[in-house]
């Protein structure tokens, strides 16, 4: 299955099983934007991101996480 940016949760479960011990409440966006773009399963145009929709997958990751 390959991932849109809108497909936040799914996202936030591979970047917690990729980079476990990455900081993801203190992060740039621009470093969330490359980790994002190096899943496997993630084909979208880099394009379509904005900050509400990082915003959005950062606080899925962090609920993950807990």
């Amino acid at each position: 299955m390959k991932l849109k940016w809108t497909d936040t949760i799914e996202i936030a479960i591979l970047l917690e099983e990729k980079f476990p011990d990455k900081d993801n409440v203190n992060l740039r966006f621009t470093d969330l934007h490359s980790w994002i773009m190096e899943l496997d399963e993630f084909e979208d145009d880099p394009e379509n991101s904005n900050e509400k929709i990082l915003e959005a997958i950062q606080m899925a990751w962090i609920d993950e996480r807990d």
